[in-house]
């Protein structure tokens, strides 16, 4: 069983950044895809990023395209998602999650593993 918690969440203007952390425990991270989802009020969670297994591949959402970065730390500990050139349209409660098999996937039903979700909330 991997436990994840995410942390790093919090109140930020419009433009603002913010970067969210990802652990699983103290385990080592590096055999899963690990995935970022979000759920704003009112809506289905949605996908948001993802970083391949050993390796360096990631995919995002179109929505957060050239504004947010998915990182492993050197440890192969913890994810990240960095977040810059925040808007209202991404307040959120992020959710980190880890799949054991399979390639890179934007299905949350593909995700073994999840976090409890932190809020970040983009507001002036």
């Amino acid at each position: 069983q991997v436990q994840l918690v995410e942390s790093g969440g919090g109140l930020v203007q419009p433009g603002g950044s913010l970067r969210l952390s990802c652990g699983a425990s103290g385990r080592t991270i590096n055999q899963y895809n690990m995935g970022w989802f979000r759920q704003a009020p009112g809506k289905e969670r949605e996908f948001v990023s993802v970083l391949a297994r050993y390796g360096t591949y990631t995919y995002y959402a179109n929505s957060v395209k050239g504004r947010f970065t998915i990182s492993r730390d050197t440890a192969k500990i913890a994810v990240y998602l960095q977040m810059n050139s925040l808007t209202p349209e991404d307040t959120a409660v992020y959710f980190c999650a880890a799949a054991s098999v399979g390639s890179t996937s934007t299905r949350e039903t593909d995700y073994d593993y999840w976090g409890q979700g932190t809020q970040v909330t983009v507001s002036s």
